[in-house]
């Protein structure tokens, strides 16, 4: 009689596989957003041989991505075998509020998968590798090659504005006379600001270059009576007297020496019982799990800059001369960080 082996538990391995394995998944989903899968199940459920003659893929081919994102949530199967669309996937339609289409794409340009092959590289020397793979800074990158900057900027424009109406449900900005966002591209968070707060006044500062469309955008939003624009560089000197001065996305893109300048020059301007508002992901000291994390790994290896815990956003506050009274959450990662001059 033979007597049959132990069953051990191998649930850790098979845990730490599907974590490895989670690349595929990446390019899996980055490839029905590319198809457009999402969008043309927005009208009901097909097959995957009718999605695949809409998107113009293989029909079998295409079962099979859909199969395997199934297992994940992202779409669904019916007992008749044609596939609909779930909460997950119909944040990968274009048109979706809150779409993370232009992320999607990001994941699977070629482009950012030779970048992210070298994070070892960072790890082990604690520099940043873009520069030293591209010969040139990450700016200076985007510039060269205009095509990866519009999905790489696309992608993260999609994310920043779905911050938006977190921002404005958790911050009061109405007791503030005027509001200067710091490097803010076209200013979507700052019309956000002005919509909701009438009575106050606006300066969107950034580059000639990267303002270009933001009169349209002020004027659709019906706030440009009360928006100033001014251009600057990333370290540049601040318009001076305001009561509030921003910055979103920016403080954790620069050296800390950088980061300094940064808060001191808005130290420098910002009128007496002024706020200064930084508004970025505030790592958790226990080290859940946090999309902060991941950007900050980003970070690390682009730039060689980094997110910061509370704690340490209170050392660099001082460090620029404030004191940090607050942090406080939205209904998404992003949080606002407030200080006052000390």
């Amino acid at each position: 009689m033979s007597v049959l082996p132990e069953v051990r538990d191998q649930s850790e391995s098979y845990a730490l596989l599907h974590l490895v394995q989670g690349a595929v998944i990446t390019q899996a989903i980055s490839v029905a957003a590319r198809l457009g899968i999402a969008d043309v199940l927005a009208d009901g459920p097909l097959s995957a041989p009718d999605i695949a003659a809409r998107v113009g893929s293989d029909a079998r081919a295409t079962h099979r991505v859909l199969r395997a994102l199934t297992g994940h949530g992202v779409f669904a199967v019916r007992p008749d075998g044609r596939y609909e669309q779930t909460p997950l996937s119909d944040k990968l339609r274009e048109d979706a509020t809150d779409s993370m289409r232009g992320f999607a794409l990001l994941m699977n340009h070629p482009t950012l998968w030779e970048e992210w092959g070298h994070l070892y590289d960072t790890v082990e020397s604690g520099e940043a590798n873009l520069p030293k793979l591209r010969g040139m800074g990450a700016l200076d990158f985007f510039h060269a090659n205009p095509g990866y900057a519009k999905v790489f900027f696309e992608a993260f424009g999609e994310l920043s504005t779905s911050e938006t109406d977190p921002i404005l449900a958790a911050y009061d900005f109405s007791g503030f006379g005027t509001v200067v966002d710091v490097i803010a591209g076209r200013g979507n968070l700052l019309a956000g600001i002005l919509g909701q707060a009438p009575d106050v006044k606006g300066v969107l500062y950034d580059s000639e270059i990267a303002t270009v469309d933001s009169p349209a955008l002020f004027e659709a939003a019906g706030v440009a009576d009360r928006l100033t624009i001014e251009h600057g560089g990333y370290l540049g000197k601040l318009p001076a007297g305001a009561d509030a001065y921003l910055f979103k996305h920016i403080i954790h893109d620069f050296s800390e020496a950088d980061a300094v300048t940064a808060l001191r020059n808005a130290r420098e301007a910002i009128a007496p019982g002024g706020r200064l508002l930084v508004l970025e992901y505030v790592l958790p000291e226990n080290n859940e799990k946090h999309v902060g994390h991941t950007v900050d790994l980003w970070l690390m290896l682009m730039l060689g800059a980094r997110e910061r815990t509370r704690a340490e956003y209170a050392a660099l506050f001082a460090e620029a001369g404030f004191e940090l009274t607050r942090v406080v959450p939205t209904g998404s990662p992003i949080s606002v960080v407030e200080g006052i001059p000390v």
